[in-house]
């Protein structure tokens, strides 16, 4: 019996080569064997993959352990030293089925920084999940002060439209109804391509290609790059869900410079007000760090302000912690208690604000994506408590009557 778990932390770009990882070292043979899939994109991720770690081991302590993704990519010789650790593989080795053969060679981390293309991946289905990943780029041009991911994924690069149209149309026909394109940084897509076609462009060939694919989402989007085609998309195609989450991170611009963000306050709330002009029912979602180095308690309410200003429905709050090799790393440093008293303050108006969300919606009608038993998500992305389903991965037309602190709570729409 084929005993291969797969743990996977971090992002949906983590997801999709999860599933690479499933098929390429399944074909391999490798029999017996945990792979974890690390994040690095916070001190916490990183906390957790060790965690992680020591749990597969005492669970499962005849398997083969190897450990993969960002974190290891990014430090090899850390995960090398753990005594639970078989064998580390970097970013490119996880994705290639020769790396699994070779259990003697301990550690195998290539210079993803030397890596100009990315090889497509075509999985043939997305195991356990109700919406399926799909890779359009990897890496990142970008040097935000306080983001190791670069060092992790390497510089932008993009997948052939071509391929990503295949990989769609072969995840619909097992039935997914809902693609979600994801990468480092998707709004970047195809700057390094022939001709540079954009995001926009990518997702209208997708939907113009796979026209029974019923659902497109795009994963995070730097509020500084999106391009005129997809604006054009969020007003004119329903098969494109109304819901952005901005990479936006701070509200005050004396931070976002000292990040090195393209965008300014004023910027990103202009995005904010011109994709509600474009599609009044979108659900906003956002970035936010809390206690960025140098930041002071009117830089801190300045990004509180901004969460209102800019009329954010969903906020993903990180608590800075500092990244070795970054430049935010060597700035002065915000006490950790005022760290977790700022990030506290964004979470109280984080719940505010995904409640006001929440009962914009009471009396809609709207369709859920049932991923779990009665549990699914609108076209919005909010969570939707849904009749007993008809099965997992179908779209549900259902009526929102009421909610809860955690979900909407609907009856059938028909």
């Amino acid at each position: 019996m084929n005993d291969l778990e797969i743990i996977t932390l971090g992002c949906r770009l983590n997801a999709f080569e999860s599933e690479v990882i499933r098929e390429t070292a399944g074909k391999a043979g490798i029999e017996n064997a945990v792979i974890v899939n690390t994040c690095a994109v916070t001190a916490e991720a990183e906390r957790q993959a060790r965690q992680a770690i020591r749990r597969a081991r005492r669970l499962r302590p005849d398997a083969h352990l190897i450990v993969t993704g960002c974190a290891a990519q990014i430090a090899p010789e850390r995960f090398a030293a753990m005594p639970e650790v078989d064998q580390v593989l970097g970013n490119l080795e996880k994705l290639d089925g020769a790396s699994y053969g070779q259990p003697g060679a301990r550690v195998a981390v290539q210079d993803i920084m030397a890596v100009r293309a990315t090889a497509p991946h075509l999985i043939e289905g997305f195991e356990g999940r109700a919406r399926a990943f799909v890779e359009v780029q990897q890496g990142c041009d970008h040097r935000c002060t306080f983001c190791v991911i670069p060092f992790g994924r390497g510089n932008n690069r993009s997948v052939a439209a071509g391929a990503v149209v295949e990989q769609v149309r072969t995840l619909v026909a097992r039935g997914i109804k809902e693609v979600v394109l994801t990468g480092v940084d998707i709004a970047s897509y195809g700057k390094d391509l022939p001709g540079a076609p954009s995001l926009g462009s990518l997702a209208r060939r997708v939907l113009a290609l796979v026209p029974e694919l019923p659902q497109l989402r795009l994963s995070s989007l730097d509020p500084a790059a999106i391009d005129d085609a997809l604006w054009r998309l969020i007003a004119e195609e329903p098969r494109l869900m109304p819901h952005l989450h901005l990479s936006i991170q701070a509200g005050d611009d004396l931070i976002l410079k000292r990040m090195k963000r393209r965008h300014s306050r004023a910027e990103a709330i202009e995005v904010a007000r011109r994709a509600r002009a474009l599609r009044p029912d979108i659900v906003l979602g956002a970035d936010m760090i809390a206690g960025f180095p140098t930041e002071d308690d009117a830089m801190a309410e300045r990004s509180l302000s901004f969460v209102e200003e800019a009329g954010l429905d969903l906020l993903h709050v990180f608590p800075y912690s500092p990244r070795a090799g970054t430049p935010a790393a060597r700035m002065p440093q915000v006490p950790a208690a005022t760290i977790r008293a700022r990030a506290a303050a964004l979470r109280r108006i984080a719940a505010a604000r995904k409640r006001a969300a929440f009962g914009r919606f009471i009396g809609a009608t709207v369709n859920a994506l049932v991923e779990q038993m009665t549990l699914g998500r609108s076209e919005h992305y909010l969570p939707v408590r849904v009749p007993e389903s008809a099965g997992e991965g179908e779209i549900r037309r259902v009526r929102i009557v009421g909610a809860d602190e955690t979900a909407l709570i609907a009856e059938d729409g028909r």
